[in-house]
């Protein structure tokens, strides 16, 4: 191309438009610049060079030859040839310039776009360093990323080509801080250091990139790790203060829930023991009545129990055949106390397969929804729970006809300890019922869902007829 466009200059000055040689001098000066602005020094010297010859041969005299009849004219010649050669140098110079500026731009936008990326990193999926070698390897596209994490001894790795064999250097960059580079394959090894302690190391192949850029990259990495321990020590501290708030809440409410029968039972003793000479009617009557609240006591034990195991994050669920529509019923029949004079309906029609279930904690989620839908209803109003089939999974509905649930809240209804600011103050709980019943129908590998809307609410429960969870 640079030969080229010394022909054509050449000839369209000969032949085209027939001009003098102190303006074909300025069209060989102004292509070389051109050259030496779009592509380097060394095409415009070529065309240097090139231009030098053909301008001698063909415009100083004697003309078709390379030699010059008047010596003045090789004063002309040479400052011709010195001002192309300085002229593309220079011109090259302020191209690499601009090149190195605009690469500069791009590395520091990398090193943003990368900064800003890691404050996305959602940990809760997957190892946070796992999320930053493959974020890593996106932004700044080398062929392999191996992130070493020295408090874990875990080696991360991302990119589509394989980075074996260098476990010693990295766990010995993450120890000593040290570096090592393999120029042959294009890899480099440099310490994560958070202050001037190293805390990981990082290789990276394929990526040829300024020392500035690798050392901002390191920096960053090394600020995402300690940012995404502190979230962890502070999740840890999250989960042990809402441990010990469940404890504190369950004692509370189980206190609460004990004085009921443990007064009744205590009421009908004293009784007793006071006038033994009383009617036999009415012995039998209150040792019935001790009888029925010590069972009572028992299933709030029992339950208290259950409550103080779902606060760890696997459920063991204990499967046995069971028909979901008699432990219903069960349910209901167990809180007579509390249902009293409510119009309770029960709905099974036809016979129901049995599933596999942990007949203990669905009855127990049952029970939670059912004493929700009596609390959040007014007295008389009617409660219904509809057993039925559906699409390979028993569902069971109960429904009450209470304020309902506004739709900002519904979402929030199964967090632990979220009881809704318009009835916390009205109606007693501790804002675990929903939770505990959300928990075991995940357990089951089922889904528990809500439809509100004034005067009527219904919680839905699923349950899969063939249960693929695991059996203890």
């Amino acid at each position: 191309m640079a030969f080229g466009g010394v022909a054509v200059v050449t000839f369209a000055a000969r032949s085209v438009i027939p001009v003098n040689a102190t303006t074909v001098g300025f069209a060989y000066l102004l292509l070389v610049l051109i050259l030496a602005s779009t592509w380097g020094f060394l095409e415009a010297s070529l065309a240097s060079v090139a231009a030098t010859l053909t301008f001698n041969f063909f415009f100083l005299p004697p003309v078709g030859t390379f030699t010059i009849a008047d010596p003045q004219n090789w004063v002309a010649l040479f400052s011709f040839l010195t001002t192309a050669l300085i002229a593309s140098r220079l011109s090259a110079k302020a191209k690499r310039t601009a090149l190195d500026a605009i690469e500069r731009h791009q590395d520091v936008e990398r090193l943003y776009t990368f900064s800003r990326a890691i404050l996305l990193i959602d940990s809760t999926e997957e190892p946070f360093p796992k999320q930053l070698a493959r974020k890593l390897q996106e932004i700044f596209e080398p062929s392999a990323v191996v992130l070493y994490e020295r408090r874990t001894g875990e080696f991360y790795r991302a990119g589509p080509s394989e980075f074996e064999g260098l476990d010693d250097q990295l766990r010995d960059a993450a120890l000593n801080g040290t570096s090592f580079s393999d120029p042959q394959r294009n890899r480099i090894i440099t310490a994560v250091r958070l202050g001037s302690e190293p805390i990981a190391s990082l290789a990276l192949q394929g990526a040829g990139m300024p020392d500035s850029v690798l050392q901002g990259i390191s920096n960053l990495v090394a600020v995402g790790l300690e940012r995404a321990r502190s979230q962890d020590l502070a999740r840890q501290v999250e989960v042990a203060r809402q441990s010990e708030q469940l404890r504190t809440t369950l004692i509370d409410a189980m206190a609460h829930e004990f004085k009921t029968p443990l007064t009744l039972i205590k009421g009908a003793t004293t009784s007793l023991l006071a006038s033994p000479d009383q009617p036999a009617e009415s012995r039998t009557e209150m040792l019935k009545m001790a009888d029925e609240e010590a069972e009572h006591l028992r299933e709030l034990i029992d339950n208290a129990v259950e409550m103080a195991r779902l606060d760890i994050s696997r459920i063991e669920v204990h499967l046995e055949s069971s028909q979901v529509g008699e432990i219903a019923r069960e349910v209901v029949a167990s809180m007579q106390s509390q249902i009293e004079d409510r119009p309770i309906e029960v709905v099974c029609p036809g016979q129901l397969p049995p599933i596999g279930v942990d007949r203990r904690l669905v009855k127990l989620a049952i029970k939670q929804l059912l004493d929700n839908a009596l609390k959040y209803s007014p007295p008389g109003t009617p409660v219904t729970v509809r057993v039925e089939e559906s699409d390979g999974t028993i569902v069971v509905e109960i429904t009450d006809h209470g304020n309902g649930i506004p739709v900002q809240e519904q979402r929030r209804v199964f967090e632990r300890f979220y009881r809704s600011p318009a009835v916390q103050r009205q109606v007693p709980g501790s804002g675990l019922g929903l939770s505990i019943a959300s928990s075991i129908v995940e357990a089951h590998h089922g889904g528990l869902t809500l439809t509100s809307r004034p005067g009527e609410t219904t919680f839905r429960l699923t349950l899969p007829a063939e249960h693929k969870g695991e059996r203890s």
